[in-house]
């Protein structure tokens, strides 16, 4: 989502963004922070040079091993953000969205952040399943859809947790504990965080937490330019949240309890550092702010500010960034440093289990899943282990997904399936000839009947309207059947004909009649009779073998 104003408004593409609503809406939040904080600290010049890969070798760590940093950008402004939003086009769970007759493509919840989406891309006998960012984890959204997940061809499996041997609920009482015993030694907390998703838990398990712990005295702060439309957008998506969360909004009570903790005044939000928050602003104190990598945004001044002090702790809760690189540029740093990355998504036993239920014919996924971590070689648990092996793909692949599409629905208009009369061949089977034109649109295809002449009227000579149809010629009938060789030999003598050799081929058999010098081909799917211009010979053959075969 952060990227989208780079793909709609700089590489011409003109094709429909399907989201759902909160997926757009804190999208919004989340690219608005970022170039609230971008535009805050303008560059006098843009330094480009640093780009060529003779001078890029030359800088440190992590510079130094950037990828592709000649196509790096600077970042979008509001109004390409807003640009970009036009075009999204809303969609609900389970929705089903036709895409130019030829798929159908459906979001499904993904249990993972408040609309968050797998996708199901099907047409009308094949599924191939799209599995993203999800939990099983019981937060606030809406828990993840497996069953429509079912019957898929191939499964697509990506955005797996990115610590797969750290467990959320563990890390989330660390998290409480570090915070508790920093703030009893009278030191600060720094929570360096998102303006949504994660934080919403914290919150609400911060609710919990702060009158058992002693904590009620300590004021909590938010800080974010989005800080209070992220709060107030998590209270009314009531339908995209989980079942006891949506009956609450029903009492009426708020789903979440961040909006008790801001009427008690025990957490406060702010815009930014300035303002209002630093005539309010008291120690020891909790701030939540951004932003996670520590190289923009007002987390910046936090580390600054308590950073020689070693009375005070950082907390790392997201897990995008090295929490080690993020720290770099403040070392020598006094203030205590804890990790307790807090990733709600798919971890490879979930996966397993998820893959049991599910059972996909094929799963593709990165290259990186089919292997453990470099860093645990050991660990041959943190791999997808399924049967087939799955698929993997390297960054920027193209693949062939394995399956082939073998049949197109048709629909037979209602007056041709009219005119049909089904004749039973075999006890069970019946069939019935259609004759029709076949009309295609959009990927849609139907059989309609086919056009009668129209009789020529005297007069000018018009174009008659058939002349762009296909002629109806009289149908000659289907034959079906095969023919028995031995009995063919023998209808044959019986009609004078002698000296009759057979030859089996690998399809079928020839029958060589040798003073006529004819032969006759008898294949699965097809009978020739080859004569030297013996027109009369030919049609007699012909009529022998038809005996054999049943009209239809």
């Amino acid at each position: 989502m952060m990227a989208l104003p780079y793909i709609t408004e700089h590489t011409g593409f003109t094709g429909t963004v399907y989201a759902t609503e909160p997926t757009v809406q804190i999208g919004r939040l989340l690219m608005e922070e970022l170039v609230n904080f971008t535009e805050r600290v303008p560059k006098a010049q843009s330094a480009s040079l640093w780009k060529n890969k003779d001078t890029q070798r030359l800088l440190p760590s992590p510079l130094k091993d950037a990828v592709e940093v000649s196509t790096w950008r600077r970042c979008y402004t509001m109004q390409e953000v807003n640009s970009a939003l036009s075009k999204i086009q809303l969609v609900g769970y389970s929705q089903k969205i036709e895409l130019f007759g030829a798929v159908q493509v459906t979001p499904l919840s993904s249990g993972y952040a408040l609309g968050s989406s797998n996708w199901i891309i099907q047409s009308h006998y094949e599924k191939v399943s799209y599995v993203s960012g999800s939990s099983l984890l019981t937060t606030h959204p809406q828990p993840m859809d497996q069953a429509s997940l079912k019957n898929s061809d191939v499964l697509v499996l990506t955005g797996l947790t990115q610590i797969p041997t750290a467990n959320p609920d563990g890390m989330v009482g660390e998290f409480f504990s570090n915070l508790a015993l920093t703030v009893r030694n009278g030191g600060n907390v720094l929570v360096p965080c998102y303006p949504s998703g994660v934080i919403y838990d914290l919150l609400e398990c911060l609710y919990q937490y702060i009158d058992s712990a002693g904590l009620s005295s300590i004021p909590f702060y938010f800080i974010s330019p989005v800080a209070n439309s992220s709060l107030e957008f998590s209270q009314i998506f009531a339908e995209w949240l989980c079942h006891n969360k949506q009956t609450k909004v029903y009492l009426p009570e708020p789903p979440f309890p961040h909006a008790e903790l801001i009427q008690t005044n025990k957490l406060k939000h702010y815009p930014s550092i300035h303002g209002d928050f630093s005539n309010d602003f008291r120690q020891p104190c909790v701030v939540f702010t951004g932003h996670p990598s520590l190289r923009f945004g007002d987390v910046v001044h936090f580390m600054e500010l308590w950073g020689k002090s070693s009375l005070n702790t950082v907390i790392f809760t997201e897990p995008d960034f090295s929490y080690l690189e993020a720290l770099a540029p403040y070392q020598p740093l006094a203030m205590k440093c804890i990790y307790c990355p807090i990733d709600t998504r798919l971890n490879f036993i979930q996966v397993s289990k998820l893959l049991k239920e599910v059972q996909p014919l094929h799963v593709v996924c990165p290259e990186q899943y089919t292997q453990p971590p470099p860093a645990q070689a050991h660990r041959m648990d943190l791999m997808i282990d399924c049967q087939p092996p799955p698929m993997s793909y390297r960054r920027a692949e193209v693949l062939a997904l394995p399956f082939k599409r073998r049949y197109e629905k048709i629909e037979i208009m209602p007056e041709l399936a009219d005119s049909l009369v089904p004749m039973e061949m075999k006890p069970g089977v019946s069939l019935a000839t259609v004759s029709a034109v076949l009309h295609t649109k959009d990927n849609k295809h139907a059989l309609q009947p086919p056009p009668r002449p129209i009789q020529p009227t005297g007069g000018k000579k018009r174009k008659r309207v058939t002349d762009d149809i296909p002629d109806c010629k009289v149908l000659k009938p289907l034959l079906s059947g095969s023919i028995p060789v031995e009995q063919f030999v023998q209808t044959l003598e019986k009609h004078g004909f002698s000296d009759i050799k057979v030859e089996d081929t690998a399809k079928g058999h020839i029958v060589l009649l040798q003073e006529a010098e004819t032969l006759i081909q008898i294949e699965e799917d097809s009978t020739h009779i080859i004569c030297d211009n013996d027109e009369m010979l030919r049609v007699r053959l012909r009529d022998l073998v038809l005996k054999f075969l049943q009209k239809f």
